[in-house]
């Protein structure tokens, strides 16, 4: 294979030349690592390389998994790869070293993939931009000016610019969505517990956690899910098996599914007219696809949503950073101005506090899925804002109420499946006239995975995205 047509196919489709002797592993890793070496200097995707260790891995030998030779990138927060700083993107961590791989990261490597480095996160995950002190800026490849959005915008910006064909992420507010939606990808955020959080932790983030991928095809984030998905033991629950391999829902009919669609955010935030267009260009082709759609939003109380949510985040940034001071506020020159106010606020809240504001997060999550028993899907714009400005979202900044205004009027459609625990993917259905991707979030019942991945595949062989190239891959076509 010419190192020039890598781009031309997924994850899959490299295992596949592989398998058939058309490609070597080595190729394959050093065409992601030429891409690497092009594009990062611009975008600041990747912040931990690990050539060496991936040639070392190859040079040994690779297991025949469904992904075997595969370049593949792991986000710097959550998952620790042996051997590579796991910082959260915090000064704080900056000398962490595990000495083991996640159980994530260790399914990775036995379904073949090859960890090339690790991806650029904001500290802790906190922000739907990556920025951070540590690590610097990324940008997003489709206008250099604009976020590719966070926490996995590392890992989106990475994929999209054609370094990986997928990559490594995690999502506590909509941090696979998010990213996916500014940089034309597809993102799945599987349901609570798919994917274990071991050995380091039971759950994430109070349950509002998850990890998978960002992918150029529904083909590869299905594999990856088969590849990543499972408990390890002593996990606190498990998420419900699934009825087929998830790879076998790709193509399968979904049937005709009873969807409902939204045109307003339940906070009743704005929402941007470009965003507006494209969930209503998506119900449309729906309608096209045979499935019957119609306007609707489930009835909750959003306002209460949003402060547990609020709760949750500034509680988990205290113990964070309490791993590393044994639960003292850290030295302010260790964390951002922005994280350590959320810490600072987070330490404030009593332990029944705490417990209530659960309390009332699973209340409205019962709420929202009994809308589902009513309609199989619920479809929304992925966000509120088409791609922000590098700057937005200002990590420097210590007013928590006003960063958790802007970040209320931004993703008021992602958050409240990390707590339900539900399935919702965002897919690259519409592009402005201005040539910015404009995902659109399908979310179904807990555990349907399947479900989802029938109804995205669908949507992806009706609009096909995969060819439409960001300029920065030197690769753009398709507008």
């Amino acid at each position: 294979m010419s190192i020039d047509r890598y781009e031309e196919h997924d994850g899959l489709g490299l295992a596949a030349l592989v398998r058939r002797g058309e490609v070597a592993p080595q190729e394959l890793l050093d065409a992601a690592l030429a891409r690497i070496q092009r594009h990062n200097p611009r975008l600041n995707a990747v912040v931990t390389p690990l050539y060496d260790a991936a040639r070392a891995e190859v040079a040994r030998g690779l297991p025949p998994g469904p992904f075997q030779g595969v370049p593949f990138l792991v986000k710097e927060l959550v998952a620790s790869v042996a051997g590579a700083a796991t910082t959260a993107s915090s000064r704080l961590f900056a000398r962490q070293m595990p000495a083991a791989d996640s159980e994530i990261v260790a399914r990775m490597r036995r379904a073949g993939l090859v960890i090339v480095g690790k991806t650029n996160s904001p500290e802790f995950g906190l922000s739907p931009a990556t920025e951070s002190l540590l690590y610097g800026v990324t940008r997003n490849p489709w206008d250099t000016a604009l976020t590719p959005g966070g926490s996995s915008g590392g890992a989106a910006a990475a994929v999209a610019s054609g370094m990986v064909p997928a990559a490594h992420a995690t999502d506590g507010g909509g941090s696979i969505r998010i990213p996916a939606s500014c940089c034309g990808l597809f993102g799945l955020k599987p349901t609570r517990a798919r994917i274990s959080a071991g050995p380091e932790g039971g759950e994430g983030l109070s349950g509002l956690a998850h990890q998978h991928v960002v992918s150029r095809s529904v083909r590869d984030s299905a594999a990856l899910l088969d590849a990543l998905a499972g408990p390890m033991p002593g996990d606190p629950y498990q998420a419900p098996p699934p009825e087929r391999p998830y790879l076998d829902e790709v193509g399968r009919a979904p049937g005709r599914l009873r969807i409902a669609f939204a045109r307003t955010a339940p906070t009743g935030v704005p929402v941007d007219p470009a965003c507006v267009a494209a969930v209503e260009d998506a119900a449309r082709l729906c309608e096209q696809l045979g499935h019957h759609v119609e306007e609707a939003s489930p009835d909750f109380d959003a306002p209460a949503l949003e402060r547990g949510f609020e709760m949750v985040f500034a509680t988990n940034t205290m113990a964070n950073i309490a791993r590393a001071t044994g639960g003292a506020l850290p030295d302010r020159e260790l964390v951002e101005p922005l994280t350590y106010a959320l810490a600072e606020a987070g330490r404030g809240v009593s332990a029944s506090e705490y417990i209530l504001n659960l309390h009332a997060l699973h209340r409205q999550a019962r709420r929202i899925a009994g809308f589902f028993e009513r309609h199989d899907i619920w479809l929304t714009p992925t966000l509120a804002q088409t791609p922000r400005p590098l700057g937005w979202f200002d990590i420097r900044s210590s007013d928590v109420r006003a960063w958790m205004d802007r970040l209320a009027a931004y993703l008021p459609f992602t958050y409240p499946f990390n707590v339900t625990g539900q399935p919702a993917a965002s897919v690259p259905l519409h592009w402005t006239p201005q040539g910015l991707p404009i995902g659109c979030q399908f979310a179904a019942r807990y555990g349907e995975e399947g479900l989802l991945l029938r109804l995205c595949a669908q949507l992806e062989a009706a609009r096909p995205w995969f060819h439409r190239r960001p300029p920065v891959s030197g690769l753009a076509h398709g507008h």
